[in-house]
Formats: structure tokens, C-alpha cells, sequence
């Protein structure tokens, strides 16, 4: 979608340089508004393409079973003597 204002920004400037008087500037103050709407359009594609995905965002309580789980691991293998090796 976002493609369709860099269509129009550049129609517009093709409809300036055949214009004369006032119109050119109108053409040319539309183009820049297309322009910058194709910009923020493309820039709004690229940041959520690479967006994360909602499912893999954690919940609290899931975090907090992980740390649970992460104590529990640190706890166990502080308590278990390490045996030297020969």
C-alpha cells in the first residue's frame, strides 16, 4: 500500500514541471506529503517485519516459574559436592 504514495509523489512532481503558477507549488507541496507518507509507510513495514511475535512474549507468571526453575538448578548444584577429578 505504502508503494502508491511514492506513485503519487512522483506523478505529482511530473504534474509540476508541466504546470505553471500556483499549481506548481501545490504539486510540489502534495509530492512532499506523498513522499513523506511513502517514507513513514516503508519505515512501518521494515519495524513490524521484524517484530517479535505476541505468542512469544512471556507472562509474569511464566517468568516467575523460570526463575523458580533457575533457583532450584543454582540451589542443587551449590548443595552437591564436586567430586575432584583424577
Amino acid at each position: 500500500m505504502h508503494w502508491l504514495y511514492l506513485i503519487v509523489a512522483l506523478a505529482l512532481v511530473v504534474g509540476a514541471y508541466k504546470a505553471s503558477g500556483w499549481l506548481v507549488l501545490l504539486l510540489l507541496l502534495g509530492s512532499l506529503i506523498a513522499f513523506v507518507a511513502w517514507m513513514l509507510g516503508l519505515i512501518s513495514a521494515r519495524i513490524s517485519q521484524g517484530a517479535r511475535n505476541e505468542m512469544q512474549i512471556l507472562s509474569p507468571e511464566e517468568m516467575q516459574h523460570l526463575r523458580e526453575q533457575a533457583a532450584a538448578r543454582k540451589a542443587a548444584s551449590a548443595a552437591k559436592p564436586e567430586t575432584p577429578q583424577s
